[in-house]
């Protein structure tokens, strides 16, 4: 295995450059991320696709990481509800050190290989749900002891991974490897490798919600409504797919709670009416 994630970056004396040429480094790195994300692509498809057949099968999905990556996993698991409706225990980030590691980090617990399936445990995952381990090295201990011990128990696992060949993708059953090379400042994988793991995240669970009927159109019809932007966008989204005025719109979304169900009443009684 090649831990490029950790080679020497291609730039030295950083404290040397002016603040624009840090930045613009930066920047010429960064866009070398989504070329990699797409080399990915097949390898995403089929993670994306695992995970879609038991959603609908009433399975979920679980993330374990460790430091970025654990926070990564539950910023993702943290959106869904609010963005697809769904319960908020359909998409679980777990972080290695417990909540608490999420604005602190936990000396030591990503190097705890027996930890990740005690937590997994106590959300009593099974062979319905899928589980991804997050880690930019590949090689984090408790990401590769969650990801055996759920291979033990028929539960399809996956990985989100910045070197190629890595331990963890070995232990994973639908491996996503995104080779995103030496960071600008070496060492430092908050900054390429997160990037691509959130870009990766972003598309399975984006993909995933679209393939288990969670979008209509381009809109998030079953988005909760948790502050007035988002009362605002649902009344538009109502008032576009029904030519009710805004007023009417409004008291259909705020009886009815979601954009779905509001549009699917208002058709339901437009087809009574006939």
């Amino acid at each position: 295995m090649e831990t490029t994630t950790e080679k020497e970056s291609r730039y030295n004396n950083l404290e040397q450059m002016s603040l624009i040429q840090i930045l613009e480094n930066i920047n010429k790195e960064d866009q070398t991320v989504p070329q990699a994300v797409a080399m990915a692509l097949p390898q995403i498809e089929k993670l994306a696709a695992v995970t879609a057949e038991r959603m609908k099968n009433g399975g979920r999905l679980f993330y374990i990481g460790a430091g970025t990556s654990g926070r990564l996993g539950v910023v993702d698991a943290s959106e869904c509800p609010p963005t697809f409706g769904v319960p908020f225990d359909q998409v679980v980030g777990i972080i290695a050190g417990g909540d608490i590691a999420i604005r602190k980090a936990v000396e030591f617990a990503e190097d705890n290989a027996q930890q990740a399936w005690i937590d997994l445990s106590a959300y009593n995952i099974t062979d319905k749900d899928v589980l991804v381990g997050i880690a930019a090295s590949g090689t984090t201990p408790y990401v590769i002891g969650g990801l055996k011990k759920a291979n033990e128990h028929n539960i399809a696992t996956g990985c989100i991974v910045c070197n190629s060949g890595s331990p963890v993708a070995a232990a994973a059953q639908y491996p996503v490897e995104v080779v995103t090379g030496p960071e600008f400042l070496t060492g430092s994988t908050r900054m390429k490798a997160g990037t691509a793991q959130k870009l990766v995240l972003n598309m399975l669970t984006t993909s995933v919600m679209i393939n288990i009927g969670r979008v209509k159109g381009n809109r998030m019809v079953d988005m909760q409504l948790t502050n007035n932007k988002l009362v605002d966008r649902g009344t538009k989204m109502v008032m576009a797919e029904t030519g009710l005025n805004e007023e009417t719109a409004a008291d259909m979304l705020k009886k009815y709670g979601s954009v779905r169900k509001a549009v699917e009443n208002y058709q339901q009684k437009q087809v009574d009416s006939q």
